[in-house]
């Protein structure tokens, strides 16, 4: 689907760029924010981004998913701004909705919450790269080939990114729930 969409927007028909932007930008999004760790930045890093991907678009030589060629700009773009400010600071003003229903779901939904609230806080704390290779293999599912490319990055230090991003994450969790930590792992 995506070499369509490519092709038309190559032909000249720019407003079908709209199509990439709808399937990615929330694996965009999450890419970046996994690096500068600041809501509006990470849109902003997006937004610049796509833009990037627009007017290059004809230089995209189809050697690996279109997906893959987006994420490496987003990657580039991220660190480039992450390394002009120190984005250290985690937003932890993200609050997540309960819909009222009966109890049980209410307990199901605050259960849920709080496990992706713990997940979140412990991600916004790893290190740039460990957080964003983390994000890459289990949230947006990519293999670890996928990440190489996207990254740039050689297999090997993107395995040992793996290994310590685990660990620091356990580490972290254990932290803040030293009881519940223990009966999960």
């Amino acid at each position: 689907m995506d070499d369509l969409y490519i092709r038309k927007v190559l032909d000249g028909q720019t407003e079908e760029f709209r199509y990439f932007i709808q399937q990615y930008k929330d694996l965009a999004f999450s890419v970046a924010f996994s690096v500068v760790k600041n809501e509006f930045t990470a849109a902003d890093v997006v937004q610049e981004s796509f833009l990037r991907a627009f007017q290059s678009l004809k230089t995209f030589r189809r050697e690996s998913k279109f997906s893959t060629w987006l994420c490496r700009i987003v990657i580039n773009e991220s660190f480039k701004v992450a390394g002009k400010e120190k984005f250290n600071q985690p937003d932890t003003s993200k609050s997540f909705g309960i819909e009222m229903a009966e109890a049980p779901a209410i307990f199901d939904t605050i259960k849920e919450n709080e496990q992706k609230y713990y997940i979140n806080e412990c991600l916004n704390r790893l290190p740039a790269n460990e957080c964003l290779v983390l994000r890459l293999y289990y949230l947006a599912e990519n293999s670890i080939k996928e990440i190489c490319e996207m990254t740039g990055w050689s297999e090997s230090n993107v395995k040992v990114l793996m290994h310590r991003g685990r660990k620091n994450m356990q580490e972290l969790l254990e932290k803040m729930l030293p009881h519940e930590v223990k009966s999960i792992i």
